[in-house]
Formats: C-alpha cells, sequence, structure tokens
C-alpha cells in the first residue's frame, strides 16, 4: 500500500521532532510534549498514531503514569493494523511503562505473545523487556534466559553454547 505524500511528510516531521529529544532537559520536557501534541493535532481524532506518539512522548520524559492509557487508547485504536511495526513498539514500551509502575504481571501478560509473533528487528526488545517485568516478578532465571537467548546470535562465537545456556536455564 503506498503512503501518501501527507502521510510521510508527518511521519518525518515526528522524527525530526524525536531527535531533538535530548535538547530538552527535565525542565523543559513539557516543551518537547509540545511540539508532539502539536503534530498530533494535525491528526485525525480517531487516528491511533495520536495517542502513541504522546504515550511516547510521556513516557520518554519519565511519565510511564500517564503514558500507560495513551499507550492501550493507541492499540484499542488498531494501531497494530494501521502499522504492524508501531503496535508492536507500543506493546513494548507498555509493557516497560506498567513494570514502572509496579505492574509487571501485566507487562508479562501483553508480551509473552509477542514471543511467537512474526519476527522483525523489535524481537530482541520484546526478550529483554519481557525479563526485565519477569524479573520484576522474581523470576530471574526465566528473565536471565531470555537476555541470553537473545543476546546469542549477537556474538562472534559461542552462540550455540549461549543458546542451550539459556534453554537450560528454565528447564532446571
Amino acid at each position: 500500500m503506498p503512503v501518501n505524500r501527507d502521510e510521510e511528510d508527518w511521519e518525518n516531521r515526528v522524527a525530526a521532532a524525536w531527535a531533538t529529544l535530548d535538547d530538552h532537559p527535565e525542565e523543559r520536557a513539557g516543551d518537547f510534549r509540545a511540539v508532539i501534541d502539536a503534530l498530533v493535532a494535525e491528526l485525525p481524532a480517531d487516528s491511533p498514531l495520536g495517542p502513541f506518539e504522546q504515550a511516547c512522548a510521556w513516557d520518554s520524559t519519565g511519565h510511564s503514569d500517564k503514558a500507560e492509557p495513551l499507550y492501550r487508547e493507541a492499540l484499542a485504536r488498531g494501531l497494530s493494523e494501521v502499522s504492524r511495526y508501531k503496535g508492536r513498539r507500543a506493546k513494548i514500551q507498555l509493557s516497560s511503562s506498567l513494570r514502572n509502575i509496579g505492574r509487571p504481571e501485566e507487562g508479562v501478560e501483553l508480551l509473552t505473545p509477542e514471543l511467537d509473533a512474526p519476527s522483525d528487528e523489535l524481537d530482541d526488545a520484546v526478550r529483554g523487556c519481557l525479563a526485565l517485568c519477569l524479573s520484576s516478578l522474581g523470576r530471574d532465571r526465566e528473565g536471565l534466559s531470555l537476555v541470553l537467548g537473545a543476546l546469542a546470535p549477537h556474538l562472534p562465537r559461542y552462540q550455540r553454547s549461549m543458546a542451550n545456556y539459556a534453554r537450560a536455564l528454565v528447564a532446571e
């Protein structure tokens, strides 16, 4: 499906805004969120992209509690149908937010199905975030298994050994 030029322009402007995040110290985080809000205001009212970008902005400026309902709204509006990639990102980030606000079990429930989702470049992020949620629940061996399993393919040597160790952690 071809992307229309207006959508591409909007996405480019959003990417440019995100490139300035580090230019906004904590005391000016509201300025960054205002830039994102202005871009979101250009979207149709029912677009799932709006709450997703706003959730990301709240999350990236240290407010997981404010991000959580916006991620849920974006997913409920069909973000995964608009962009499978952004839908998956929203699940990863929502799980992280849930962990940060003391609800890691919900993060585990949300991310566990992603282990069986079609593979993409977010696979390792799924495993890393899920590992953190598991660790917050005292399930460190499961979390370490996920992280070692994600790390193994990236190693210059010992891939097979690390993958075997990862499996052994949860088999014991």
